[in-house]
């Protein structure tokens, strides 16, 4: 009888931590935007969000399940149970609170634009703008920026689905300048043949729309997952490992 207790016992510890091994989370990630996240000629994602991410999952000792989609449905995606969390460069702001809950942030940066170098353009101000075509990815936080800021004072504003098609665009003189996050716009200009045609504009720093850094968008009735994925970070944080990926892609601390 003993012997028989004994048996269940174990057995059923063994299935729990083969539950526990075989934990994965799904996490919802981007394509074409480096240095954050992309998908290389082998299909298998990478970057610092990849990185990040995966060092979180061996620290909360779970397996991490990449899934593409595309920016404009990631927050839906999450919400439709589609994946776990998100990894995606998205700004922690009061408005996407109301629809989902974030960690503590991952990584903070600024806005910037970009224009050609044949355009002369010096000065990316509200009202320098005034009478150019500014191309922006739909729902981003520099969207909302320049639909406040910008389109009050004379501007036109061109929403796309991506980055490559505004690029695209701004290379072939379609558009007068484009903006996106400081860091993708250096990693364009500096490491891209495309983005040779370019040069960095003024940047924009203004926590109220533009948000208060970069965190992982959760579903607001996962707050274990949330408190697992923030202890991770602060673990990543103070042993190190947070400061070898940095290292890895940015001359800086991006935290």
């Amino acid at each position: 009888m003993i012997l028989g207790l004994t048996f269940s016992t174990l057995l059923a510890a063994s299935a729990l931590a083969d539950t526990h091994a075989d934990r994965h989370i799904r996490i919802g990630v981007v394509d074409h935007y480096a240095p954050f996240s992309s998908f290389g000629k082998t299909g298998k994602p990478e970057g610092f969000e990849i990185d990040i991410a995966t060092a979180l999952c061996r620290q909360m000792k779970v397996e991490c399940r990449f899934i593409k989609q595309d920016w404009t449905n990631v927050i839906p995606a999450l919400l439709a149970r589609q994946f776990d969390a998100i990894f995606a460069s998205l700004s922690i702001t009061e408005e996407r609170k109301k629809l989902i809950a974030f960690s503590q942030r991952y990584y903070r940066t600024t806005s910037t634009f970009a224009v050609t170098r044949s355009s002369n353009i010096r000065d990316t101000s509200p009202q320098a703008m005034k009478g150019r075509l500014i191309g922006v990815v739909s729902d981003t936080v520099q969207a909302a920026y320049l639909d406040r800021v910008y389109k009050p004072a004379g501007a036109s504003i061109r929403h796309y689905s991506s980055v490559p098609e505004q690029q695209y665009d701004l290379v072939r003189g379609r558009i007068d300048a484009i903006l996106m996050d400081k860091l993708a716009v250096d990693e364009w200009l500096q490491k891209t043949e495309q983005g040779a045609c370019c040069a960095r504009g003024g940047e924009i720093r203004d926590p109220a729309i533009i948000g208060e850094g970069i965190g992982i968008g959760l579903r607001k009735e996962a707050p274990a997952l949330k408190a697992e994925f923030d202890a991770a970070l602060d673990a990543l944080l103070a042993n190190g490992t947070y400061q070898r990926i940095n290292d890895k892609y940015f001359p800086f601390s991006v935290y």
